[in-house]
């Protein structure tokens, strides 16, 4: 496989950004707050279909944040550095333990197209039928269909806060075409947010959409540049292998040099050079057990 420069690198700035009167607003009633969310969400879908944008890499990416909120609403402390750890270090045998649970729901929530048999591999400790219940659930304009499965699945299982909003984010998708869950709906809520119900729920939810498509349009731009850069340098890679390795981290939020398909040596090279070219960044901080990503 080979990558060239993109044609017009300038072009990323053509990427649409989110209206001033969008982020500015301040909503005080359902209505209000119910228009400003479905702008939002109309503008996300423009820069989802943009082919700058690496989709795959976007999701891993907000999948996290999801995970982070997740945590803290069930009371844990750990943050985006302990996921990527817990995950991303893992070795065959070992366990992720409870955050390392909840971040792997996320990232196989968002891993495959939409279907029942996807969100079986991303909550395995649901019947697929029960899933299928919930989905069924969502009924009405796009967002009340996530905020009703919502509502259903914190009512009837109230403990499975990551279920629900998985399942409600994958209603929203399903409601606007996307082929894919775009993690929306966790980071953008308060722990608070999840007791509520009916038109509280409503408003909660709305207001959550448009923060996390605002953080997810900044986001998009971003990862498009670096995308792009990563490409450009490509060509200046030697190691055998260096392609797939380029792919994997198009794909993925943090990398390990171990999941590379380089010798250890080699892997830890390329991603050096990777670090030099201004291509990835090393996440960790540390001298071992580092970790990569754009």
């Amino acid at each position: 496989m080979t990558f060239g420069p993109p044609d017009h690198i300038s072009d990323l700035d053509t990427l649409p950004r989110m209206p001033v009167w969008v982020t500015s607003a301040r909503a005080e009633t359902l209505e209000d707050v119910a228009f400003l969310s479905g702008a939002a969400l109309n503008h996300l879908h423009l820069v989802l279909g943009r082919a700058e944008v690496p989709q795959a890499l976007l999701r891993d990416r907000i999948a996290l944040r999801a995970a982070e909120a997740c945590l803290a609403f069930s009371g844990r402390s750990e943050r985006a550095g302990e996921l990527r750890d817990a995950v991303h270090l893992l070795r065959p045998g070992d366990l992720p333990g409870p955050a390392g649970e909840t971040y792997l729901h996320w990232r196989r929530s968002v891993e495959w197209p939409v279907s029942i048999k996807a969100l079986d591999r991303a909550l395995p400790t649901i019947e697929p039928g029960q899933i299928a219940a919930w989905l069924d659930a969502g009924k009405g304009a796009r967002v009340c269909r996530g905020v009703m499965v919502l509502e259903t699945v914190l009512t009837e299982a109230p403990r499975t806060d990551v279920a629900a909003l998985i399942l409600a984010d994958t209603a929203i998708a399903q409601a606007l075409g996307w082929d894919h869950l775009v993690p929306l709906l966790a980071a953008g809520l308060k722990r608070a947010d999840l007791r509520k119900r009916g038109d509280d729920l409503r408003f909660a939810c709305h207001r959550a959409l448009i923060s996390s498509a605002v953080e997810a349009v900044r986001l998009s731009t971003e990862l498009a540049r670096r995308a792009a850069h990563l490409k450009a340098v490509a060509p200046k890679l030697r190691a055998k292998g260096a392609g797939e390795a380029v792919d994997m981290f198009l794909t993925r939020d943090a990398v390990a040099p171990s999941a590379l398909p380089l010798p250890d040596r080699a892997a830890r090279r390329l991603c050096d050079r990777l670090v030099e070219l201004g291509a990835v960044r090393e996440l960790t901080g540390r001298d071992t057990f580092r970790l990569y990503g754009v």
